[in-house]
């Protein structure tokens, strides 16, 4: 992410149950109602085709759908299980830290427990190829690198954009292209059709996000135009920049291409909100993050990662999420 009341600490998290996991600590039930307000508008829809395809989706399928089959097919890959780090190995688990908010992305599924989502799937499918399995984390999105860097986790993926100044902090496996896209309440009665027309609106970011830098930049450049600031909400979830949509509080929210697509798509079957028709913004790769004092995993993990693109898992995973639009076709490293 491409990520003030109610807002979590910095440090505070839970593990969330991921290919039978056990929820380790059932707290954050103000992240957790948040969630399932965004699910039960994306709910209406699950079993059903979708409608007409909005930027960044390819077509119909369920809202929510069921990988299980595509991920557990994945098998071990002994050389590439080789070159994981020994600690890693001999637990036999690979920590991953997420914001678990941002469908498709990632998100709770019906049980309000079980995390699911393109990330997760694409996580669980490579960590299998290194003959690990997952234990996921939920954390706010603004602690994610900080807790790579303590070794709190070995990695994180949480549609975080990999930019040369995070890089300077940790490095990233690419796994997906993405831009800012502008979401509007459906029929957008703001008007907005341009990032100019931003200029005196109110909006809604998520705290730590790629999207929080462009609305700060871009209010700098309306007031150096002559035209009023951008009216700047900072929050911690998804969830909670749309209510505030819906509520007429703001005009915009400001997200990831993929998300404001499937959200738009699905949300009240469809009738709730739209995205703005104009190309991403500041488009870039989503990365996976790890610690840079730990090549070897960063290594295991982009080759694993291009396995899944090269025997056609990758492809089929995004597909059933509907965001082919954003696939690679090559794992790089640092490539933001």
């Amino acid at each position: 992410m491409s990520r003030p009341a109610g807002r979590r600490t910095p440090h505070s998290h839970r593990r969330t149950q991921i290919e039978g996991d056990p929820v380790t600590h059932p707290t954050a039930r103000l992240r957790r109602y948040s969630t399932l307000v965004v699910l039960a508008g994306i709910l209406l829809t699950t079993g059903c085709r979708g409608g007409e395809s909005t930027a960044g989706s390819d077509g119909g399928g369920s809202a929510i759908p069921d990988n299980s089959a595509i991920v557990n097919a994945v098998q071990s890959d002994p050389a590439l299980a080789g070159q994981v780090p020994a600690a890693i190995k001999g637990k036999g688990t690979l920590s991953v830290g997420s914001n678990v908010q941002s469908p498709p992305n990632n998100f709770y599924g019906a049980d309000g427990k079980k995390a699911v989502g393109f990330e997760v799937d694409l996580i669980t499918a490579a960590a299998k190829k290194l003959g690990l399995d997952v234990a996921y984390s939920d954390m706010s999105f603004d602690s994610l690198i900080t807790s790579l860097q303590t070794g709190r986790i070995d990695a994180t993926i949480a549609g975080m954009n990999d930019t040369k100044e995070r890089q300077q902090k940790i490095d990233f496996v690419d796994y997906f292209t993405s831009g800012i896209t502008m979401m509007v309440a459906k029929g957008n009665p703001e008007k907005i059709h341009t990032v100019d027309d931003l200029c005196g609106k109110a909006i809604a970011v998520v705290t730590g996000t790629s999207q929080q830098e462009f609305a700060k930049s871009q209010s700098a450049t309306c007031t150096a135009a002559g035209k009023p600031a951008l009216t700047i909400t900072d929050t911690s979830s998804d969830a909670q920049n749309q209510q505030q949509l819906r509520s007429g509080r703001i005009a915009v929210i400001l997200n990831d291409l993929p998300s404001a697509a499937y959200i738009s798509r699905t949300a009240g079957d469809g009738k709730f909100f739209e995205t703005v028709d104009q190309a991403p913004l500041n488009g870039g790769p989503y990365g996976i993050g790890l610690a840079k004092d730990n090549k070897a995993l960063t290594d295991a993990l982009q080759k694993a990662l291009q396995s899944l693109v090269d025997d056609g898992t990758y492809t089929k995973i995004l597909a059933a999420w509907q965001i082919t639009s954003g696939a690679l076709q090559k794992v790089t490293v640092n490539a933001g």
